[in-house]
């Protein structure tokens, strides 16, 4: 069974937009959007040297934070326009190491309240025309007034 979202904020596409491009360590990651639907985004890094460890692996934190990002920009599409969604708590497992050009993640809310909004992030590694689970992180976020948003 899907759920159903309704926007608070007709503009929700281009706030979640705007929040990425804002974002000094997601432009220095280089993490793009893919799409974005009410209570889904779809995200992508291409891979570079940057981003990986010393054996060669795409490293954990770079992993952790699209997992993280895109679940906010999920959770961002439900919210009013005078809202912002914090990280309250993040878990992830690292299910198999990060090895190829680009990871990508998919991010789907699964619970909506009116304060707290819990997101599913699942990332995935695609090398040699093949796609592997890598991730899966479950990530709770506050809704709080846009006042603490820095602006």
């Amino acid at each position: 069974m899907t759920k159903e979202f309704r926007a608070k904020d007709p503009n929700y596409s281009e706030r979640v937009h705007n929040i990425f491009h804002q974002a000094n360590f997601i432009n220095l990651l280089e993490i793009q959007i893919d799409s974005i639907e009410l209570g889904a985004l779809r995200t992508f890094v291409d891979i570079q040297e940057k981003h990986l460890q010393q054996n060669g692996y795409v490293h954990a934190g770079v992993i952790s934070t699209l997992a993280d990002h895109s679940a906010g920009g999920a959770a961002g599409t439900l919210v009013g326009e005078k809202q912002v969604v914090l990280t309250l708590e993040f878990k992830i497992n690292l299910l198999r190491p990060g090895i190829g050009k680009r990871i990508r993640c998919e991010s789907k809310v699964f619970y909506h309240g009116a304060t707290v909004i819990v997101v599913n992030s699942d990332v995935y590694a695609i090398h040699k025309n093949r796609e592997k689970h890598i991730a899966k992180a479950t990530v709770t976020m506050a809704v709080v007034g846009s006042q603490y948003s820095g602006s």
